[in-house]
Parts: structure tokens; sequence; C-alpha cells
């Protein structure tokens, strides 16, 4: 069995994937696009399902397209899946809820810089202040460690990346949901992906000229090799 990971130079889609790989141990290779099909992202778009990425290619031979699915296929591949139809439907919710969040949160952190920056943040600040309590109510009345439970599911680790995200973007935001808080500390805590976050590339000049440093180096984020 062989798992490629295939995407770009941000931190977004891809990133809940990695984290549920890391935390089933489930060994993966991660690749930038252009490494993975050996052109530009203009000619390989139009070829691949939905003109998208995160793309999971399984055994050299299956593409799976879309971060939600490729979750739910990993929580499958670790037989970790949620048997009881009730939990798994609220599962689905907290996904959907977290995935939410995406757009425009994902595309400001790892691209927006100067005036646009600060206007897309201030725009979008009481629209995240909305939705950090939607989570923050029902993790609260879950009375679980988690959002369905006192083990982490796909759920989770999508939640866990756009509120971890969101202090790229202004740290005070999830301050005001100390449960919320709590909540990310016992992801981050989690030995493989204690690991795994001290080990990411980090996304850093954000607001000013994002970039990921990879190997030691830092990269412009986006689409284009460099």
């Amino acid at each position: 069995m062989s798992l490629k990971l295939i995407y770009f130079k941000m931190r977004a889609l891809a990133e809940a994937p990695q984290l549920l790989l890391h935390y089933t141990k489930i060994p993966y290779e991660y690749l930038m696009s252009w490494e993975y099909y050996k052109k530009d992202w203009t000619l390989v778009k139009p070829t691949i399902s939905f003109k998208q990425l995160p793309v999971l290619i399984f055994d050299d031979k299956h593409e799976i397209a879309q971060s939600i699915a490729i979750m739910a296929f990993i929580e499958k591949m670790a037989n970790i899946d949620i048997k009881d139809k009730t939990t798994a439907a609220k599962a689905d919710a907290i996904t959907l809820s977290a995935q939410e969040l995406f757009a425009p949160l994902n595309p400001t952190v790892n691209f927006a810089i100067g005036d646009d920056f600060l206007k897309k943040r201030e725009d979008m600040k009481n629209f995240l202040l909305s939705r950090f309590d939607d989570l923050n109510r029902v993790i609260l009345s879950s009375g679980k460690k988690y959002f369905v439970g006192d083990t982490p599911q796909a759920c989770d680790f999508a939640a866990f990346h756009h509120l971890d995200l969101s202090k790229k973007l202004d740290d005070t935001l999830i301050k005001k949901f100390p449960r919320l808080e709590k909540f990310l500390e016992d992801i981050a805590s989690i030995e493989t992906i204690d690991k795994y976050l001290k080990n990411r590339p980090d996304l850093i000049d954000v607001s000013i000229e994002p970039k990921l440093v990879i190997n030691g180096n830092p990269y412009p984020t986006g689409t284009k090799q460099t």
C-alpha cells in the first residue's frame, strides 16, 4: 500500500488529512503538485478530479479528491470510522461546519498582504466569532474531551486546523473561548501530533509576504514551483 498526498505550498486543505494520517500512524508521502505531476499547475488542473487539490493517490492508481472524502477514507483505512449512525452524523456536521471556515480564513492567512489583509481580517471577524461560538457550544454540550468522543476523529482534526490557523490571523479570537483553547491543547498534546506540529513547515510573514519554511528555506506560498 502506498499513499501520496498532493497539494501546494500553503497551510490549508491538506492540513487536516495530514494531522489524521499522523494520528493514525499511516505512512504517506507529501508532494507538491509539480513534484508529482512534473508540470505547471495550469496544465495539470484540467486533467484531475474536480480541477482542484488536494488529492490522495492510493497505490499509484486511485485518485481520491476532496479533503473531507480523503479524511473519511483514512478513517476507514485505520478502522476508526464511527459505526454508530447518530454519532457519525454529528461528526459529519462538525466536519462540514469546520469546512465553512475555509473561506475567507485560509486564503487570507496564506496570501493576503497589507491593507488587503487588514480589511479581510476585519470583514471576517464577526463571522469567525459566530462560528467559533457554535463550535464552542457543541463541544460543551457533548461533555466529551473532543467533539463527539474521548478519542479524536476526522472532524476534530478539521476543526483543529481552522481554529489553529485563526491564530495566524488574530490570536485574540480563540482566547474568547477557553473550551476551544483546551480542545486545541488536547489535540496538540497527542504525541504523534505534537511531533508533526513541531516539524511541519512554518508559516511565516503572514500579512507581509507569506512564506512556508521548508527544510530551513523560506518559499513564497502558492501553486507555483519556486
